[in-house]
Protein backbone atom coordinates (compact mmCIF):
# COMPACT_ATOMS: atom_id res chain seq x y z
CA UNK A 1 0.00 0.00 0.00
CA UNK A 2 1.44 3.53 -0.98
CA UNK A 3 2.55 5.47 1.83
CA UNK A 4 0.76 8.77 3.03
CA UNK A 5 3.20 10.92 2.15
CA UNK A 6 3.43 9.41 -1.52
CA UNK A 7 -0.67 9.48 -1.51
CA UNK A 8 -0.62 13.10 -0.51
CA UNK A 9 1.57 13.99 -4.00
CA UNK A 10 -0.42 11.88 -5.97
CA UNK A 11 -3.65 13.51 -5.10
CA UNK A 12 -1.50 16.53 -5.55
CA UNK A 13 -0.32 15.60 -9.57
CA UNK A 14 -3.91 14.66 -10.35
CA UNK A 15 -5.55 17.80 -9.06
CA UNK A 16 -2.74 19.61 -11.71
CA UNK A 17 -3.77 17.40 -14.31
CA UNK A 18 -7.70 18.43 -13.69
CA UNK A 19 -6.59 22.17 -13.79
CA UNK A 20 -4.83 21.33 -17.29
CA UNK A 21 -7.73 19.78 -18.92
CA UNK A 22 -10.47 22.21 -17.24
CA UNK A 23 -8.34 24.67 -18.97
CA UNK A 24 -8.27 23.06 -22.16
CA UNK A 25 -11.89 22.19 -22.32
CA UNK A 26 -12.68 25.97 -21.78
CA UNK A 27 -10.33 27.37 -24.18
CA UNK A 28 -11.88 24.38 -26.89
CA UNK A 29 -15.56 25.55 -26.15
CA UNK A 30 -15.00 29.23 -26.41
CA UNK A 31 -13.36 28.18 -29.97
CA UNK A 32 -15.88 25.34 -30.51
CA UNK A 33 -18.90 28.07 -30.53
CA UNK A 34 -17.44 29.78 -33.64
CA UNK A 35 -15.82 26.81 -35.37
CA UNK A 36 -19.69 25.54 -35.16
CA UNK A 37 -20.67 28.59 -36.57
CA UNK A 38 -18.70 28.65 -39.58
CA UNK A 39 -19.60 25.15 -40.33
CA UNK A 40 -23.17 25.59 -40.46
CA UNK A 41 -22.76 28.94 -42.14
CA UNK A 42 -21.58 27.67 -44.83
CA UNK A 43 -23.64 25.03 -45.50
CA UNK A 44 -26.44 27.14 -47.49
CA UNK A 45 -23.86 28.53 -49.52
CA UNK A 46 -22.62 24.93 -50.66
CA UNK A 47 -26.55 24.28 -50.83
CA UNK A 48 -27.37 26.76 -53.00
CA UNK A 49 -24.06 26.52 -55.40
CA UNK A 50 -25.56 22.96 -55.98
CA UNK A 51 -28.85 24.36 -56.32
CA UNK A 52 -27.52 26.63 -59.74
CA UNK A 53 -25.35 24.48 -60.90
CA UNK A 54 -28.46 21.35 -61.45
CA UNK A 55 -30.39 24.57 -62.74
CA UNK A 56 -27.70 25.00 -65.10
CA UNK A 57 -27.21 21.84 -66.20
CA UNK A 58 -30.96 21.44 -67.02
CA UNK A 59 -31.15 24.15 -69.07
CA UNK A 60 -27.76 22.73 -70.95
CA UNK A 61 -29.34 19.17 -70.87
CA UNK A 62 -32.51 20.91 -72.55
CA UNK A 63 -30.15 22.69 -75.12
CA UNK A 64 -28.02 19.25 -75.86
CA UNK A 65 -24.80 20.70 -74.78
CA UNK A 66 -24.13 19.05 -71.53
CA UNK A 67 -22.31 16.01 -73.15
CA UNK A 68 -18.65 16.51 -72.46
CA UNK A 69 -19.12 19.91 -71.74
CA UNK A 70 -15.57 20.11 -68.80
CA UNK A 71 -13.51 17.97 -68.15
CA UNK A 72 -14.03 17.92 -64.10
CA UNK A 73 -17.78 16.48 -65.19
CA UNK A 74 -15.50 13.80 -67.52
CA UNK A 75 -14.93 10.08 -66.48
CA UNK A 76 -11.84 8.15 -67.64
CA UNK A 77 -10.13 4.86 -66.97
CA UNK A 78 -8.82 5.00 -63.76
CA UNK A 79 -4.88 4.40 -63.10
CA UNK A 80 -4.38 6.29 -59.87
CA UNK A 81 -6.99 7.27 -57.39
CA UNK A 82 -6.53 10.90 -55.24
CA UNK A 83 -7.46 10.85 -51.89
CA UNK A 84 -7.90 14.38 -50.07
CA UNK A 85 -7.26 13.56 -46.32
CA UNK A 86 -8.28 16.03 -43.68
CA UNK A 87 -7.32 16.05 -39.97
CA UNK A 88 -6.39 18.12 -37.39
CA UNK A 89 -3.01 19.49 -36.75
CA UNK A 90 -3.05 18.43 -33.09
CA UNK A 91 -4.16 15.64 -30.50
CA UNK A 92 -6.48 15.29 -27.58
CA UNK A 93 -9.28 15.46 -29.30
CA UNK A 94 -10.40 11.83 -28.28
CA UNK A 95 -10.70 9.43 -30.91
CA UNK A 96 -11.25 11.54 -33.77
CA UNK A 97 -7.71 11.25 -35.32
CA UNK A 98 -7.55 7.62 -34.79
CA UNK A 99 -11.29 7.13 -36.36
CA UNK A 100 -10.26 9.36 -39.31
CA UNK A 101 -7.10 7.79 -39.44
CA UNK A 102 -8.85 4.15 -40.03
CA UNK A 103 -11.99 5.24 -42.08
CA UNK A 104 -8.93 6.62 -44.65
CA UNK A 105 -6.64 3.73 -44.08
CA UNK A 106 -9.82 1.48 -45.02
CA UNK A 107 -11.05 2.71 -48.01
CA UNK A 108 -7.35 3.26 -49.51
CA UNK A 109 -6.33 -0.45 -48.88
CA UNK A 110 -10.02 -1.49 -50.29
CA UNK A 111 -8.91 0.03 -53.80
CA UNK A 112 -7.59 -1.75 -56.60
CA UNK A 113 -5.50 1.27 -58.01
CA UNK A 114 -2.40 2.97 -56.58
CA UNK A 115 -3.32 6.06 -54.28
CA UNK A 116 -1.77 10.01 -54.43
CA UNK A 117 -2.28 11.11 -50.92
CA UNK A 118 -2.42 14.77 -50.38
CA UNK A 119 -2.52 15.14 -46.53
CA UNK A 120 -4.38 18.49 -44.74
CA UNK A 121 -3.11 18.05 -41.29
CA UNK A 122 -0.15 16.63 -39.53
CA UNK A 123 -1.87 13.30 -37.89
CA UNK A 124 -2.86 12.18 -41.16
CA UNK A 125 0.21 13.01 -42.67
CA UNK A 126 2.07 11.15 -40.15
CA UNK A 127 -0.30 8.27 -39.82
CA UNK A 128 0.02 7.89 -44.13
CA UNK A 129 4.07 8.49 -43.87
CA UNK A 130 4.96 6.03 -41.11
CA UNK A 131 2.06 3.58 -43.28
CA UNK A 132 4.78 3.95 -46.14
CA UNK A 133 1.70 5.26 -48.47
CA UNK A 134 2.16 7.73 -51.05
CA UNK A 135 2.22 11.06 -49.67
CA UNK A 136 2.83 13.45 -52.46
CA UNK A 137 1.86 16.66 -50.84
CA UNK A 138 0.58 17.97 -47.29
CA UNK A 139 -0.61 21.19 -46.26
CA UNK A 140 -0.36 21.59 -42.58
CA UNK A 141 -0.65 25.12 -39.59
CA UNK A 142 -4.21 26.13 -41.01
CA UNK A 143 -5.27 27.29 -37.95
CA UNK A 144 -8.73 27.16 -35.68
CA UNK A 145 -11.12 29.44 -38.36
CA UNK A 146 -9.29 28.65 -41.84
CA UNK A 147 -10.37 31.03 -44.88
CA UNK A 148 -10.92 30.41 -48.08
CA UNK A 149 -7.22 32.01 -49.12
CA UNK A 150 -5.73 29.05 -47.10
CA UNK A 151 -7.99 26.06 -48.63
CA UNK A 152 -7.67 27.75 -52.32
CA UNK A 153 -4.36 26.20 -53.19
CA UNK A 154 -5.48 22.82 -51.96
CA UNK A 155 -8.33 22.92 -54.50
CA UNK A 156 -6.07 24.16 -57.13
CA UNK A 157 -3.55 21.28 -56.67
CA UNK A 158 -6.74 18.99 -56.44
CA UNK A 159 -7.97 20.46 -59.98
CA UNK A 160 -4.35 20.70 -61.75
CA UNK A 161 -3.55 17.02 -61.24
CA UNK A 162 -7.19 15.41 -62.37
CA UNK A 163 -6.60 17.86 -65.44
CA UNK A 164 -3.20 16.85 -66.26
CA UNK A 165 -4.18 13.30 -65.59
CA UNK A 166 -2.06 12.45 -62.33
CA UNK A 167 -4.88 11.40 -61.00
CA UNK A 168 -8.28 9.86 -62.56
CA UNK A 169 -10.75 10.05 -59.90
CA UNK A 170 -10.00 12.08 -56.46
CA UNK A 171 -12.44 11.45 -53.11
CA UNK A 172 -12.47 13.36 -50.04
CA UNK A 173 -11.87 12.60 -46.20
CA UNK A 174 -12.95 14.74 -43.43
CA UNK A 175 -14.54 14.34 -40.20
CA UNK A 176 -18.42 15.61 -40.75
CA UNK A 177 -19.94 17.70 -37.86
CA UNK A 178 -23.34 16.24 -36.62
CA UNK A 179 -23.56 18.08 -33.33
CA UNK A 180 -20.95 18.46 -29.89
CA UNK A 181 -20.84 14.52 -29.08
CA UNK A 182 -21.05 13.06 -33.04
CA UNK A 183 -18.11 13.30 -35.25
CA UNK A 184 -18.52 10.78 -38.51
CA UNK A 185 -16.03 10.12 -40.73
CA UNK A 186 -16.71 10.05 -44.26
CA UNK A 187 -15.57 9.44 -47.77
CA UNK A 188 -17.14 10.55 -50.54
CA UNK A 189 -16.58 11.17 -53.95
CA UNK A 190 -14.94 14.77 -55.60
CA UNK A 191 -13.71 14.66 -58.62
CA UNK A 192 -14.77 13.99 -61.55
CA UNK A 193 -18.25 15.53 -60.84
CA UNK A 194 -20.99 13.81 -60.76
CA UNK A 195 -24.06 15.12 -63.55
CA UNK A 196 -26.29 16.72 -61.00
CA UNK A 197 -29.56 14.30 -61.14
CA UNK A 198 -32.09 15.39 -63.96
CA UNK A 199 -34.54 18.21 -63.34
CA UNK A 200 -37.96 18.16 -65.56
CA UNK A 201 -38.50 20.60 -68.60
CA UNK A 202 -40.60 22.99 -66.74
CA UNK A 203 -37.71 23.29 -64.02
CA UNK A 204 -35.37 24.08 -66.25
CA UNK A 205 -37.78 26.27 -68.11
CA UNK A 206 -38.66 27.70 -64.07
CA UNK A 207 -34.48 28.18 -63.82
CA UNK A 208 -34.20 30.02 -67.14
CA UNK A 209 -37.07 32.49 -66.28
CA UNK A 210 -35.49 32.96 -62.68
CA UNK A 211 -31.59 33.79 -63.95
CA UNK A 212 -30.21 36.11 -66.59
CA UNK A 213 -27.03 34.29 -67.96
CA UNK A 214 -24.05 35.64 -69.21
CA UNK A 215 -22.48 35.45 -71.61
CA UNK A 216 -24.40 32.09 -71.97
CA UNK A 217 -25.33 29.26 -69.59
CA UNK A 218 -22.32 27.16 -70.69
CA UNK A 219 -19.47 29.84 -69.76
CA UNK A 220 -21.70 30.24 -67.07
CA UNK A 221 -21.53 26.80 -65.89
CA UNK A 222 -17.87 26.31 -67.36
CA UNK A 223 -16.56 28.86 -64.17
CA UNK A 224 -18.88 27.43 -61.46
CA UNK A 225 -17.63 23.68 -61.99
CA UNK A 226 -14.34 24.86 -60.57
CA UNK A 227 -15.86 27.15 -57.69
CA UNK A 228 -17.92 24.43 -56.65
CA UNK A 229 -14.79 21.79 -55.99
CA UNK A 230 -13.33 24.94 -54.25
CA UNK A 231 -16.27 24.95 -51.94
CA UNK A 232 -16.83 21.57 -51.15
CA UNK A 233 -12.75 21.22 -50.05
CA UNK A 234 -13.67 24.57 -48.15
CA UNK A 235 -16.61 23.25 -46.32
CA UNK A 236 -15.21 19.53 -45.83
CA UNK A 237 -11.93 21.94 -43.93
CA UNK A 238 -14.45 24.14 -41.52
CA UNK A 239 -16.73 20.59 -40.91
CA UNK A 240 -13.04 19.24 -39.74
CA UNK A 241 -12.42 21.76 -37.78
CA UNK A 242 -15.83 21.94 -35.99
CA UNK A 243 -15.37 18.44 -35.42
CA UNK A 244 -12.13 18.97 -33.79
CA UNK A 245 -12.66 21.44 -31.63
CA UNK A 246 -15.88 19.66 -30.44
CA UNK A 247 -14.29 16.47 -29.92
CA UNK A 248 -11.52 18.38 -27.83
CA UNK A 249 -13.91 19.63 -25.52
CA UNK A 250 -15.68 16.61 -24.90
CA UNK A 251 -12.61 14.34 -24.26
CA UNK A 252 -11.19 17.80 -22.25
CA UNK A 253 -14.34 17.36 -20.00
CA UNK A 254 -14.72 13.31 -19.69
CA UNK A 255 -10.46 14.15 -18.81
CA UNK A 256 -11.63 16.44 -15.86
CA UNK A 257 -14.26 14.68 -14.61
CA UNK A 258 -11.97 11.05 -14.61
CA UNK A 259 -9.63 13.26 -12.79
CA UNK A 260 -11.58 15.08 -10.11
CA UNK A 261 -12.92 10.94 -9.70
CA UNK A 262 -9.96 9.88 -9.18
CA UNK A 263 -8.77 12.62 -6.66
CA UNK A 264 -12.01 11.70 -4.79
CA UNK A 265 -11.04 7.56 -4.38
CA UNK A 266 -6.90 8.63 -3.57
CA UNK A 267 -8.72 11.55 -0.84
CA UNK A 268 -10.27 8.34 0.49
CA UNK A 269 -7.41 6.35 0.88
CA UNK A 270 -5.53 9.06 2.09
CA UNK A 271 -7.69 9.73 4.87
CA UNK A 272 -8.37 5.66 5.56
CA UNK A 273 -4.34 5.53 5.81
CA UNK A 274 -4.27 8.29 8.14
CA UNK A 275 -6.40 6.89 10.09
CA UNK A 276 -4.58 3.82 10.61
CA UNK A 277 -2.01 5.90 11.28
CA UNK A 278 -3.34 7.53 14.24
CA UNK A 279 -4.79 4.90 15.43
CA UNK A 280 -1.42 3.28 15.34
CA UNK A 281 0.48 6.12 17.06
CA UNK A 282 -2.53 5.68 19.76
CA UNK A 283 -1.99 2.15 20.45
CA UNK A 284 1.67 2.92 20.74
CA UNK A 285 1.22 5.44 23.17
CA UNK A 286 -1.26 3.71 25.23
CA UNK A 287 0.99 0.42 25.01
CA UNK A 288 4.36 2.69 26.26
CA UNK A 289 2.17 4.06 29.08
CA UNK A 290 0.44 0.46 30.38
CA UNK A 291 4.25 -0.60 30.48
CA UNK A 292 5.54 2.38 32.42
CA UNK A 293 2.81 1.72 34.60
CA UNK A 294 4.05 -1.88 35.45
Amino acid sequence: MATIRQLRRRIQSVKNTARITHALELVAASKMRRAQERALQSRPYSEKLETVLRGLAGVLAQMGRLEGIHPLMTPRPVQTVGVLHITPDRGLCGGLNANLNRSAGTFIASLDHPSAIVAVGKKGRDFFVRARQNVVAEFTELGDYPTPLQTAPIAHLIVEDFLAGVVDEVYVSYARFINTVTQRPVVQKLLPIEPPAAVSEEEAEQFRLDYIFEPSPKAVFERLLPRYVEMQIYHAVLESAASEQSARMVAMKNATDNANELVRELTLTYNKARQEQITKELLDIVGGASAIQQ
